[in-house]
């Protein structure tokens, strides 16, 4: 009878993987799998984009806070990660999920503004 002994460096060189990364791997997997163009994930590309999610967050967290108002109070918030995706070219594409935030009445302005445009047309 033939026994299977697992590799031990295997099974460091794994846990070492998961102890590398701070985003939840079952997360990731299940945001991948909710594309229908993916039918298997492979554990080797679901690390490799876990990890790549969390340099580019960190990334994008970097250089929110450097270009931010917050480096006096050591904080980071919204308006500074709205700013930078507005402000640099390589996160511009995010300008649709973090928009600039406004009031209300800005916004109504705004509108009314537009719709005097088209009526004048």
């Amino acid at each position: 009878m033939k026994m299977s002994q697992s590799n031990p460096d295997k099974d460091d060189h794994t846990s070492s993987n998961k102890k590398t990364i701070s985003l939840p791997i079952s997360r990731v997997r299940l945001i991948m799998k909710s594309s229908p163009d993916v039918s298997s994930i492979n554990q080797d590309a679901l690390f490799l984009t876990t990890k790549a999610t969390e340099l580019f967050v960190q990334h994008l967290a970097l250089a929110s806070f450097n270009n931010g108002s917050g480096k006096e109070t050591n904080t980071l918030s919204y308006s500074d990660l709205a700013n930078t995706a507005e402000e640099t070219e390589t996160f511009h594409f995010l300008t649709d999920i973090l928009p600039k935030k406004i009031f209300a009445r800005d916004y109504l302005k705004s509108l009314e503004q537009m719709q005097e445009e088209d009526t004048d047309f």
